[in-house]
C-alpha cells in the first residue's frame, strides 16, 4: 500500500510540475518536501495530491471500503504546509530523520515516544 501511494502522489506532482525532493510514506501519515511553481497555489496541490491518491487506492484495494473505520475517506481532513527558504536542507533532514525514527520505532516496540 505504501508503495502505491509513493508512486501515486509522485505521478500527479509530475502531472502538476511540482517536484517531490524528499518524500517518505508511513504507514498512517506521509511526510514530503515538494518544490510548488509559485503559479500554483499550496491548496489546489494539496487537493489534487489527496485527492486523486485516494481515487487510485480505494481503486486499487477496493476491500479498504468496505471497513468502517475508513468511512470511504483515506486521508485526513487536513495536513501542515510550511514555506520554505533557507531551511530547505534543514526541512529535507528532517522528512529523512522521521522515516529512519519511525521504522526504527515499528521494529522495536516499546521503545517510542510514550
Amino acid at each position: 500500500m505504501g508503495e502505491e501511494v509513493r508512486a501515486t502522489l509522485l505521478t500527479i506532482a509530475g502531472w502538476l510540475g511540482v517536484e517531490v525532493a524528499e518524500l517518505s510514506v508511513m504507514p498512517d501519515h506521509v511526510h514530503m518536501l515538494a518544490l510548488i511553481p509559485p503559479t500554483l497555489a499550496v491548496a489546489k496541490v494539496m487537493g489534487e495530491l489527496k485527492g486523486k491518491t485516494a481515487i487510485r487506492v480505494f481503486q486499487k484495494h477496493a476491500y479498504l471500503r468496505k471497513k468502517p473505520y475508513y468511512g470511504n475517506h483515506f486521508w485526513g481532513r487536513g495536513y501542515c504546509v510550511d514555506t520554505v527558504g533557507v531551511n530547505e536542507e534543514m526541512i529535507r533532514k528532517y522528512v529523512q530523520w522521521q522515516e529512519k525514527r519511525e521504522r526504527r520505532e515499528e521494529s522495536q516496540p516499546g521503545l517510542g515516544l510514550e
